[in-house]
């Protein structure tokens, strides 16, 4: 899958330095996947990854610390990063619209 938008990792990594190796660790694995549909996301991250509306993917990152919202067009292999944040600004977006 082609991840849109690693800057926006980086860029909450650089304020968050101890998210910096869960977020590469979850760019590596999407970086090398193939999805065509939600059953393959939820077979590679089991019960960290949640959907809404979308195409939307909710990842809970270095054990729900942080959260990352994603839109997966499978169609044309890609992901593109919504939001990434701590759990407690993740609490305060609509997952459906960021």
């Amino acid at each position: 899958m082609h991840v849109i938008s690693k800057r926006a990792l980086r860029l909450f990594w650089e304020r968050h330095p101890q998210a910096e190796g869960p977020l590469q660790a979850w760019f590596g694995r999407v970086d090398k996947a193939t999805w065509s549909g939600p059953g393959d996301v939820k077979a590679m991250f089991g019960t960290t990854v949640d959907f809404v509306s979308d195409s939307r993917a909710i990842f809970d990152i270095a054990g729900n610390k942080y959260r990352l919202v994603v839109r997966v067009n499978y169609r044309n292999g890609a992901v593109m990063v919504k939001f990434v944040g701590t759990h407690t600004e993740y609490d305060k977006i609509d997952a459906n619209t960021v």
